[in-house]
Parts: structure tokens; sequence; C-alpha cells
């Protein structure tokens, strides 16, 4: 239940609060002095604040108010305060309500509208702690993350890529083949790095092809290697890839490109082990884990008969799907100041644009737009016209979906058969706040 903490020093304000709070289900504290406010501060914590700004009879200063509003803000920032009083006129409320006070009211007070404020500030409260919670586990998983597995470097800000880090460092350890999928300029290939750096064969080499960037003719060579005279141009002997990353990972990005004659070549030698370079007839033997990445789509290339089944099945015994920039909006700022090398620090409003823009080309679009802004800026500072972005970065228009916290409240209520206490354990709530986001979107108590 939600606590607030009345100071007034007149008994009669205090027992009138006190009864209207409990009729709401919130539970209400009176003190009848700044001084004894203060203590009750110091000894029981609460959600909210309601102020008189008059103590003493004789005056209509409101430097009482003053003085303990501003005492309450230097202990307890975060704490929000309703500032009351009879003199409607007293500029000095008006001004604490600029200086951080979380609203000013009359008396004698509405009711109505003291518990829209209310209720509105306790919700507030209990979304900043709700996300003070999150980002504190995820500080703790972070952390936690970094000191047992080496990153390669990598900036995991952000849950989405979190999981996916996670993900990958647990699977490092066995030697089964790993299908990483997403856009162009996710990042995948960093994600293989931190695969390779966790696994059983960390000291082997590293070893990544592009079979997207090998003309289709010249792949099966770049795979196993040629002899010599094995094809045109072909002047000495040369060993493939698979050969140069043996005892350690070969990762073979864009895998979608590889020509069907590679991709039965290939599977031989994930099941086998064994292979034979281009004009040669002696077999070789390699061990060599195997990680492969794509942002085809492979199962519409399987139905199209351009990508065999057996490999795809092979390649996909554990498939990491890491997600586009704009989807991970917690990894923005956080790589944008990495690849910042000028020491030139953003500009609120450029890390604005930053976080609104779409990043269809992901990290790699965020890496060049940065390193050009560091090289061009002539100020002291990185502003939103050094990005040179273009106009979509404009404030994007709110979907028209189903708000997404609605969503998770309906099925966590459908998962706990309707049971508020277990729903609101599940989403990390308290009773009265998941009552009051149920009445915000209009899902039945019942």
């Amino acid at each position: 239940m939600p606590s607030i903490l009345i100071i007034d020093d007149n008994a009669s304000v205090g027992t009138a609060l006190e009864v209207l709070f409990s009729l709401h289900d919130i539970d209400a504290l009176h003190a009848l002095s700044p001084e004894a406010g203060l203590a009750l501060l110091e000894q029981q914590p609460v959600d909210l604040v309601i102020q008189d700004m008059n103590f003493t009879e004789d005056t209509t200063s409101g430097e009482e108010g003053e003085a303990l509003f501003e005492q309450i803000r230097a202990r307890h920032p975060d704490l929000p305060v309703i500032l009351l009083t009879a003199w409607t006129h007293l500029s000095s409320a008006v001004d604490l309500v600029k200086a951080g006070a979380a609203d000013y009211l009359a008396k004698p007070w509405d009711d109505r509208k003291l518990l829209t404020t209310v209720n509105n500030l306790l919700e507030l409260s209990e979304t900043r702690r709700e996300l003070d919670r999150r980002r504190e586990r995820e500080l703790r998983d972070r952390s936690a993350l970094e000191a047992r597995y080496d990153l390669r470097g990598a900036v995991v800000a952000d849950p989405a890529s979190e999981r996916v880090v996670n993900l990958a460092c647990q699977v490092a350890r066995s030697a089964l083949p790993v299908l990483i999928t997403g856009p162009n300029g996710a990042g995948k290939e960093k994600i293989a790095e931190i695969i390779q750096a966790n696994s059983l064969v960390a000291k082997g080499p590293f070893v990544a092809l592009n079979c997207g960037a090998i003309p289709s003719e010249l792949i099966e060579a770049e795979l196993f290697g040629a002899e010599a005279g094995a094809y045109t141009g072909a002047n000495k002997a040369r060993e493939g890839k698979f050969e140069a990353a043996d005892g350690g990972t070969l990762f073979l990005d864009e895998i979608g490109n590889l020509s069907l004659g590679g991709q039965m070549k290939l599977l031989r030698v994930l099941e086998t082990g064994r292979f034979e370079r281009l004009g040669s007839n002696r077999e070789r033997q390699v061990k060599v884990r195997v990680i492969s990445a794509t942002n085809a789509d492979l199962p519409a290339m399987i139905r199209d008969g351009q990508f065999r089944e057996d490999l795809y099945y092979r390649l996909n015994t554990v498939e990491l799907a890491l997600p586009p920039l704009a989807e991970r909006p917690g990894d923005i700022l956080p790589l944008a100041e990495r690849f910042l090398d000028s020491g030139k620090p953003l500009s609120t409003a450029a890390a604005t644009a930053l976080q609104r823009h779409g990043w269809p080309g992901n990290v790699r679009e965020l890496r060049n737009v940065l390193q050009r802004a560091g090289l061009l800026a002539m100020g002291p500072r990185i502003e939103v016209g050094d990005l040179n972005l273009p106009r979509a970065a404009a404030p994007r228009a709110a979907s028209p979906t189903v708000d997404p916290d609605r969503s998770r409240i309906e099925a966590a209520l459908a998962h706990n058969h309707g049971i508020i206490a277990q729903t609101a354990a599940e989403l990390g709530l308290s009773r009265q706040a998941l009552y009051r986001r149920m009445d915000r979107y209009g899902i039945p108590r019942e």
C-alpha cells in the first residue's frame, strides 16, 4: 500500500486527509510540525509528502514552508512534494513548483483534483522505482557477464543485446555449429568473436570469410584451397579457410550466398571433417568450429531450391537472432561514445537525434555517422547539424498499435487466472500500482 506523509500544524486538516486517503487504499501519516515531519521521514520511507506552507498564525510569508521544502529536497531529492496553502496569492509556492515541487494546491482543496494529482504522482514514483530496479538488475547482470566472459570489447547496454550475448557465451563452450541471423551491419561478426573467445578453442585461429564478397566460381577455392593449375590463374597451391582455421573457428558470413555445389561440399566437411582441395584427390582432415551468419531468409531460400535443407539444419543447431540497432536503443549512445575518437562530446540535442533515428544501416551506419561528425565538427561539441542525418531522423510518429504495457498486464492476468497478488508479483508491481494501471487502461478488476 502506498504511503503519504502530511505535514500540517492543523490537526483537522490532517484528519480530513487521512480519512480521504484511507477510503482510496492509501496509508497516510500526519506530522504537526516541520521538525516532526522531517523526523518521520528519517524513520519511515514514504511515497509522497503533502506539506503546508504556513506554520504560524501571524504570517502569510510562507517562509516556514519554503524552508521545510528545501530541507526535504536536500535530504530526499527524488521524493515528490505537494504544497498546500490557504494563501492562493502566495508567489513563493509557485516559485517552489518551478524549483521542483510536484504541485501547488490551495485550501480548501478539491478532493477529486487532489486524488488525481496524488494517484498520478504515486504511479510515476512506482514507475521510476520499477525502472530503477530494472536498471540495477541489468547492471548487475552485465557486470557479472563481463566478469565471467571475454566480450571482446562489445557494447552490451540494452537488454536485447545482453540476451544475445549471454546466450552466445553459454553455447561457446560446446562444439555445436551456430547460425547468427540479423540485418547487415548489426554486429554479427562481433558475436562470432565472442563465441570464439569463450570457446574451448579460444587459443586457436579465428578465420572469417564473407561468402557474399567472393565470386561464386572462386568461393570453393577460398573454402577448401586449390592446387596449382586447378583453375585459370592458380599458379601455385594455396590452402583454404578450413585449413587455416584448423584447431579454431571458421566464421562464414552471408552463408546464403554460397553456391549449391559449395553447400554440398560444406555439408560433407561439417559431417566428416574431411575435404579435398580443388584439383586434388587427396583428402585432408580438419577440426574446425563453424559459425555462420546471414541476413537472408534461409527457409524461403530452401523453398525456392536455393539452399540445401540438410545444410540449414546442420548449421542451425543453435540460432542466435541479433536484433537491428533500432530494436536495442539502449546500445545507441554507448556505441556512439565508443565511436567518437575526436574527444568532442555529444550535445543533448545531438544525443536525442541519434536516439530518434531509425538506423537502417545499424551499427555500421552509426559508426560512420560518428566518425564523420567527429572529423568535421567545428565547435567544442558534436551538434545535430554535424551528424548530417536525413530528415527521417525527426521524431517518428507513434505506431497505432496496442500499448505494450497494457498487453503485458493482460497477459500476466491471464497467466495468473486474474489473481491480483500473483500478477503484481510477476510484474514487479505493488497491488495498488497494478490496480491504477488497470484502471488507466480500462482493464476490469473482476
